[in-house]
């Protein structure tokens, strides 16, 4: 059963940076989709980015340029630099696997997976 832990958030002044981790635990197989999705208040959940056992990323439109995702395999630790924030990114980040899946998929805005975080929160003023 894998089991996700995020940690990072807090609040940041529109324009900075902020970096979230995700330490993952109870992987049995060698390929995965890995990702961030996030719900603002009164928003649908939608997908920010997204990375598979091969190192191909992927990003929601509303982010790329500005986050980067990255995973330090040794570690079990999935990252989300984040950079040029704005208010419209603050909500609450789920760390995010698919473990069955060799390659992410998206389906409009939402990324799929199969297991999540219990998220991290983040303010954007």
């Amino acid at each position: 059963h894998v089991q996700l832990v995020e940690s990072g958030g807090g609040s940041v002044q529109a324009g900075g940076s902020l970096k979230l981790s995700c330490t993952a635990s109870g992987h049995t197989r060698n390929f995965y989709c890995m990702g961030w999705f996030r719900q603002a208040p009164g928003k649908e959940r939608e997908g920010v980015a997204a990375i598979d056992s091969d190192g191909l990323r992927s990003y929601a439109d509303s982010v790329k340029g500005r986050f980067t995702i990255s995973k330090d395999n040794a570690k079990n630790t999935l990252y989300l630099q984040m950079n040029s924030l704005k208010p419209e990114d603050t909500g609450m980040y789920y760390c995010s696997d698919d473990p069955y899946s060799r390659r992410c998929t998206w389906r409009g805005n939402r990324l799929m997976y199969t297991y999540s975080g219990q998220g991290t929160q983040f303010t954007v003023s």
